[in-house]
């Protein structure tokens, strides 16, 4: 498997994220939102996005390892959050750095939501992971 990841000329190179990754061969992981719920199925941070925030990613790290995938294998994150503001964005930021590879960061999205499934949620992820 070869993944290339594409900072080309004529686009910002953000550093957070990556404009473009082609990869080839591997298999691709499709890992369904995740929410801030533990595994018994309480919700973590209720009205806290930070805590919430690192709920999310955990989760978003244990969902794809049944398939062999880890963090690094992620090339796609869709990040949805209710009533986002700009100033959201650092705190999102701080816990992703966390979960992401700082070389070799994912392509994103960053998507502000009136409304998740739950009134209780206040950020979702969803993510593609390619593992060889």
């Amino acid at each position: 498997m070869d993944k290339q990841f594409i900072n080309p000329e004529g686009l910002l190179k953000p550093g957070a994220y990556t404009p473009a990754i082609r990869v080839s061969g591997g298999t691709t992981v499709y890992v369904s939102g995740q929410v801030s719920q533990d595994a018994q199925g309480n919700v973590v941070g209720k009205g806290d996005l930070l805590a919430q925030t690192e709920q999310v990613h955990k989760n978003r790290g244990i969902a794809p390892a049944g398939s062999g995938a880890t963090c690094a294998d992620v090339v796609k994150l869709n990040v949805y959050v209710v009533g986002y503001q700009p100033e959201h964005r650092a705190l999102l930021q701080s816990v992703r750095e966390k979960h992401v590879s700082k070389d070799n960061p994912p392509t994103s999205t960053l998507i502000g939501v009136q409304a998740l499934a739950r009134p209780e949620f206040l950020v979702e992820i969803e993510a593609v992971a390619v593992v060889g």
